[in-house]
């Protein structure tokens, strides 16, 4: 893309400026050293000191000598900072070097330099936006575009206009009406259009876009959709563009509501003589970018009358006091302003993570956010604990000096809104708080009680139970007569601290089925006693059902259990099998399920027989034939027909708890329970009294799991681009603003912040501080509210940051808009993750100093990478390769430097950055194993035996381990032959 001119033209005040800025340079440049040869002679001596010089008296004719030397070292230190600034000006690189203590010298040398070089410029939009002395001065946002509905009649061409009409007929106004409109474009690969994309290409600027919008939002689709916030475009989809559109195909206004509703005209009018039918934008893709022949799209005064002219639909008046570009023959130079952008694909070695394109949109903005999977918390949480085991299982394969492969694309967005969404407190609440209930009462001689619905609040849990019972274990709370057990989010501390880890689950059929205003209901399957039946449209009997079986599959509160699905698509049983193959089963019919399910209802009849136990409930709490109670659910996508169904509630009518649950669709003679779904997602769960809106996954989005997965299953890992030669990191000596990541992220910053602000302000730093080549506030925007915001709300959180920030100690905001309207943080920010990898660049250039940079770079790591960030918020983290490169390389740098050490026979300082890596990386066993050898190596054996022990008790908490890695255990036999029946 072409720079844009943002500066005024050049005046006389400004020519006068820059003769005496640049006959102040040559004074001081020239003047100086020539006046001190002329007085004092060469600064260099005549021969070496001897020590004589030592004794002498020093005296006046002493003294001046030194002072001569001093101004010499003054003038060159002046002539460097002048070198700085002069490449700094000319080549555009931004932010200039800093030389070694020269504050002010360098201060007042970038003046004198930016106004010589406006002598050599055609505007004065020379300087950086970091070097501004004013404060944050936001690029206005494009203006609210006030668009006439109906055409009336055809405007004759504005004045300023009519040389741009002339040479484009095609968009002349005529007595046939037309109007213009773009297909959007299928994707291609990993690209998908958006409707910023479509307006930086038809209509030169991206922040256009609204105009976009604004013809087009509630128009019926050819696909029965339509323009919304939180659905933007599609492929196929019908656009209207401006009057000015390139790229746009000329249609009479006639057809417009026929390519609207059926995505071409009804009746196919003969090729204008004068439009080559051969090149139609609306049927073609155009993957190449137009050159821009056009001035950048000028923002009106906000107050600026606007008058509203009878025009075709789609014209828009211009606005009052807005400059219109003329047409040019050929692109804008590219000299006219000096770049301090990065290009538009930014290398992998960009000095901060997070290397996307200048023009990245979220990924919300090309596909329709996945809310089924953002609003269901259990489920998210469940996903992500799986998929973080598959992940450390990619890091176990990968090879020093390679990262695990990253979601793009569809799975990002999942991820994305799984991260939004997750609620893993709540999950390990209903998971501990149930364990430790089931625990209480069977170490009290009671029965657990029959919990037919739970509800998951903010803040607490909450069992209804039947019968009602008034006197629950600690910490449990009996409401409503004992009909309601609540357990407050306050006890979670005390859970976690428990032993629960060998109580079996005891209610594992728990499964959401949608939200209300105060929070979540979960059903019990089991508590049925029979087969539940879903009544509803088809596509969202299957959304609920495919949500029911994903968050079944994934559950943290159920021990072993089997899930049988019968009839469903293909993808969808291979994707939940490929999740949870230790819980999944897909079978094509019901006749290859029921074999399965009766002999497993005759086991539950057997074990309860045997054990003596009242119930399955019962045999759970206490722990006896362990392997008797755990659960058999089928879950079947078709209806049955009249002979499966009788066969079906034969099999579920039990009258008592059977370890099983079934879930079918249609209307089923003799079904338990009955729930119905509406055409709005709204369920009733029938004699349960439950009302809520559905907790639906439709196919797009599963799919969108599914492929999450397949990418958590890569065996092949991406090499880490090697380290290139980096300037030093903004702020990397001193700063007053500094960021941390790499551990709980932390912001020192001199203005003020309000508490109940910072953690979206924080959120929103961090995110500038993984894109250092800036983002454009519609990106950012995209990226922290993924469900939409207005302009409004984003600008004044900007603005709230940048006030937080302040001022660097030039007086430049270390916040600013640069010339891109692109939001950029200042050059004196410090981002500790920019250091690590300057420090690592560093330990690469300088051999003999590489332990110490990596020292270094180790001592910034203070916990795992963001940690204590708040739920909800940083899932755009996602579609950043920050966790992925971060956790690579610091793991492999601790590696690293734990072998030197060793090698250098200190075991100490080996264990030393071995508990670095761990501090960010705590479940990575390559580095548990570099601490036992670094203990061993000490030949201290009660240091290794307290390394197993810590190493027990690290992996026995955490919920993602399943076993340890064979390196790890065949090390541990090797040094404590005995670790097994060490008590952990």
């Amino acid at each position: 893309m072409n720079p844009r001119r943002t500066g005024r033209p050049r005046t006389p005040g400004d020519v006068l400026a820059g003769v005496g800025a640049l006959l102040a340079l040559t004074a001081l440049l020239v003047g100086v050293p020539w006046a001190l040869l002329a007085v004092f002679g060469s600064p260099l001596p005549s021969g070496p000191p001897s020590l004589s010089d030592l004794s002498h008296t020093v005296g006046a004719s002493a003294l001046l000598p030194i002072l001569a030397t001093l101004v010499w070292l003054a003038w060159l230190q002046f002539a460097a900072c002048v070198a700085v600034e002069v490449y700094a000006g000319v080549r555009g690189v931004g932010v200039p070097a800093r030389v070694p203590l020269a504050g002010g010298t360098q201060s007042l040398v970038h003046r004198l330099v930016v106004t010589a070089l406006l002598l050599f410029t055609a505007t004065t939009a020379v300087v950086p936006a970091a070097f501004s002395a004013r404060g944050l001065t936001q690029a206005p946002p494009a203006p609210a575009v006030h668009l006439v509905a109906e055409v009336e009649q055809v405007p004759a061409a504005a004045p300023q206009q009519a040389e741009h009409t002339a040479a484009t007929p095609a968009e002349a106004p005529a007595h046939d009406r037309t109007t213009k409109i773009y297909r959007v474009q299928p994707p291609d690969g990993r690209h998908h259009e958006s409707l910023w994309e479509i307006a930086e290409k038809c209509l030169g600027e991206g922040r256009r876009y609204k105009e976009i919008y604004a013809l087009n939002q509630g128009h019926v689709q050819p696909d029965g959709s339509k323009l919304t916030t939180a659905s933007l475009i599609r492929p196929g989809w019908v656009l209207e563009m401006p009057h000015d559109a390139k790229h746009a195909r000329t249609i009479p206004v006639s057809e417009l509501n026929d390519y609207f509703r059926h995505g071409h005209p009804v009746h196919h009018p003969a090729p204008e003589p004068d439009k080559p039918p051969a090149h139609d934008p609306v049927q073609e893709p155009h993957r190449e970018r137009a050159p821009h022949t056009e001035a950048p799209h000028t923002q009106e005064p906000t107050q600026a009358p606007h008058t509203e002219a009878p025009h075709t639909k789609g014209a828009e008046q211009a606005p009052e006091k807005a400059p219109v570009a003329p047409p040019v023959k050929e692109p804008a130079p590219q000299h006219d302003a000096p770049r301090h952008e990065a290009p538009e694909q930014t290398p992998a070695s960009s000095p901060v993570a997070g290397h996307e394109s200048d023009h990245t949109i979220p990924l919300s903005f090309h596909m329709e956010w996945p809310q089924g999977l953002a609003a269901a918390s259990l489920l998210a949480a469940g996903l992500l604990a799986v998929l973080g085991r598959r992940r450390r299982e990619q890091m176990w394969r990968r090879a020093f000096g390679h990262r695990i492969a990253r979601p793009e694309g569809r799975a990002a967005l999942a991820e994305h809104a799984l991260r939004f969404g997750s609620d893993e407190d709540a999950a390990r609440l209903l998971d501990l708080g149930l364990r430790q209930l089931s625990k209480s009462m069977a170490a009290g001689g009671r029965p657990l009680p029959t919990v037919y619905g739970v509800h998951l609040g903010h803040g607490s849990l909450d069992l209804w139970i039947a019968p009602a019972d008034r006197n629950p274990p600690a910490p449990w709370q009996a409401f409503d007569d004992g009909q309601v057990w609540r357990l407050t989010a306050d006890a979670l501390g005390g859970l976690e601290a428990a032993d629960l880890g060998d109580v079996l689950a005891p209610y594992p059929g728990l499964v959401s089925i949608g939200t209300n205003d105060t929070g979540r209901i979960l059903v019990d399957l089991e508590a049925a006693h029979g087969l539940i039946a879903l009544r509803g449209p088809s596509g969202g009997r299957r959304a609920v059902l495919a949500a029911l079986a994903l968050e079944l599959a994934t559950n943290r509160w159920s021990d072993h259990m089997r899930v049988t699905l019968v009839g469903f698509d293909q993808e969808l049983g291979e994707g939940l099998t490929r999740i949870a193959p230790d819980r999944i089963r897909a079978v094509p019919n019901l006749v290859d399920a029921l074999p399965e399910l009766e002999g497993r209802s005759e086991e539950v009849r057997q074990a309860l027989a045997a054990s003596g136990v009242d119930s399955v409930l019962t045999g759970r709490s206490r722990g006896v034939f362990g392997e008797a109670w755990m659960p058999h659910y089928l879950i079947m996508a078709d209806e049955p027909d009249a002979a499966e169904a009788d066969r079906l509630v034969a099999l579920a009518r039990t009258g008592t708890r059977m370890a099983a649950g079934y879930l079918v669709p249609g209307e089923v003679q003799g079904a338990t329970w009955t729930w119905d779904l509406d055409e709005s997602g709204r369920l009733q769960a029938g004699v349960l009294g439950f009302d809520v809106d559905a907790q639906l996954v439709p196919e797009d989005q599963y799919r969108g799991v599914f492929e999450l997965f397949d990418t958590a299953a890569r065996s092949e890992s991406v090499p880490l681009p090697e380290p290139l030669a980096e300037a030093e990191p903004p702020g990397a000596s001193q700063s007053a603003v500094d960021i941390r990541l790499l551990g709980p992220v932390e912001i020192d910053a001199p203005g003020p912040m309000d508490a109940s602000r910072r953690d979206l302000c924080t959120e929103v730093l961090v995110y500038l501080a993984l894109h250092p080549n800036g983002v454009h506030p519609t990106v950012l925007g995209g990226a922290i509210w993924p469900r939409g915001v207005t302009t409004g709300v984003r600008d004044a959180t900007v603005a709230r940051v940048s006030d937080w920030l302040g001022r660097d100690a030039r007086g430049r905001p270390n916040l600013y808009y640069d010339d891109r309207g692109r939001i950029r943080l200042g050059s004196e920010v410090r981002i500790d993750w920019a250091v690590f990898r300057w420090l690592l660049w560093r330990s690469a250039a300088e051999p003999a100093s590489e332990t110490a940079y990596m020292s270094y770079a180790l001592d910034l790591v203070r916990g795992p990478l963001l940690a204590d960030r708040p739920r909800g918020r940083y899932g755009w983290l996602a579609s950043s390769d920050l966790e992925y490169e971060a956790s690579a390389r610091i793991v492999d740098v601790a590696h690293r430097l734990v072998l030197i050490r060793l090698d250098e026979g200190d075991a100490r300082a080996a264990a030393g950055a071995a508990r670095a890596g761990l501090r960010l990386a705590p479940a990575d066993e390559s580095l548990w194993r570099d601490l036992l050898r670094a203990a061993h190596a000490l030949g201290d054996e009660a240091q290794v035996r307290a390394v197993v022990d810590e190493l027990r008790d690290r992996f026995g908490r955490d919920p993602l381990f399943d076993q340890l890695q064979p390196e790890t255990e065949a090390l541990m036999e090797e040094l404590v032959p005995e670790w097994h029946r060490v008590p952990g």
